[in-house]
C-alpha cells in the first residue's frame, strides 16, 4: 500500500462507507478530519479509527447549514490547515416522493457538497483532490430531452442550482410528471453533483486541483441495506483512489472500480 501524506476532510464520516474511506486513507498515513453532524457517532467513530493507530480528529459539521460550514473553516483556517483531499461522502436517502423530500434530498445531497467545497476552497493545497460521492442513478441517459438540454453541459453552477430549485418547485405544484422530471429526488440530486464535478473540475483545474464525482456502487450499508451486493471495502476503494491521485491526474471525471464511464 503507497503511502500518502497530508490531511483528508471527510464528510459524513462516522457510518458505512464515509467511515471506511476515512479508515483506509488512515491506512494510507494520511491525517483524516472526520466530520459528522452527530456529535456523539462522530467521536465514536473517530475513537474506533484512533484505538486502530490511525490519526483521526472529529469534526462537527452539519452540512445543510452554513453557519456549521462557517465555524469548520474558521477552525481549520485558525490550525493553517492545508486539504490535500476532500471527499464529500454527507448523503441521504429518504423514504417517500413529495416536496419535503425533496427539498431535505437536495440540501444534503447537493447543496451541503456545494457549500462545503466553496467555503473550504481557501484551504485546498495545491494538487489537492476534491471527491463527489455520486451514484449510477446520477447519468444523465433515460433523463427527458428538454430537461438533458438544461444541463449537459452544464452551464454555471448558479444555472443548475436552479436546475434543481425548479425541481422542488414542481414537485410541491404537483407538476414534476408533466414536465419530465425523474420521480427520485436521490437520483436529481446526483444528477446536480455530477453537473457541479463538471463544473468545478474546469474552474478550478488552473489551480491543478483535481475534481473528480465516483459511484460506490451499491454497498452494504445503512443507506444501501444487507441485500446490496458490495462491502464497505470494495465501495470505498474508488473513493480513495480517486483522493488520493498523483498530480496532474484525471479530472471533471465520472468512475466507477476506477474507470471513467459516461455522465
Amino acid at each position: 500500500m503507497e503511502k500518502m501524506t497530508g490531511v483528508a476532510l471527510v464528510t459524513g464520516g462516522n457510518r458505512g462507507i464515509g467511515f471506511e474511506v476515512c479508515r483506509q486513507l488512515g491506512q494510507r498515513g494520511m491525517r483524516v478530519l472526520l466530520s459528522a453532524r452527530d456529535i456523539a457517532e462522530g467521536a465514536r467513530a473517530t475513537a474506533a479509527l484512533r484505538d486502530e493507530g490511525l490519526e483521526v480528529t472529529f469534526e462537527p459539521l452539519d452540512v445543510t447549514s452554513q453557519e456549521s460550514i462557517a465555524r469548520l473553516a474558521d477552525r481549520l483556517g485558525r490550525q493553517e490547515l492545508r486539504l490535500a483531499a476532500l471527499v464529500n461522502n454527507a448523503g441521504v436517502s429518504l423514504d417517500g416522493f413529495d416536496a419535503d423530500v425533496a427539498e431535505r434530498t437536495l440540501a444534503v445531497n447537493f447543496f451541503g457538497a456545494l457549500h462545503v467545497t466553496e467555503r473550504l476552497l481557501p484551504l485546498m493545497a495545491e494538487h489537492g483532490r476534491i471527491v463527489m460521492v455520486s451514484s449510477g442513478l446520477g447519468v444523465l441517459e433515460g433523463l427527458a430531452p428538454p430537461l438533458r438540454q438544461r444541463i449537459d453541459p452544464p452551464s454555471s453552477k448558479e444555472d443548475v442550482s436552479a436546475f434543481l430549485r425548479a425541481f422542488i418547485a414542481d414537485v410541491r405544484d404537483g407538476q414534476h410528471e408533466p414536465r419530465g422530471w425523474p420521480g427520485s429526488a436521490y437520483r436529481v440530486s446526483k444528477l446536480g453533483l455530477n453537473a457541479l464535478t463538471r463544473l468545478l473540475a474546469d474552474e478550478l483545474r488552473p489551480r491543478h486541483l483535481l475534481v473528480n464525482a465516483v459511484t460506490p456502487g451499491w454497498v452494504k450499508t445503512r443507506m444501501g441495506g444487507e441485500r446490496a451486493s458490495r462491502g464497505v471495502e470494495e465501495g470505498a476503494d474508488t473513493l480513495v483512489w480517486a483522493a488520493t491521485l498523483p498530480p496532474g491526474g484525471p479530472t471533471g471525471r465520472f468512475f466507477r472500480d476506477r474507470h471513467a464511464i459516461a455522465w
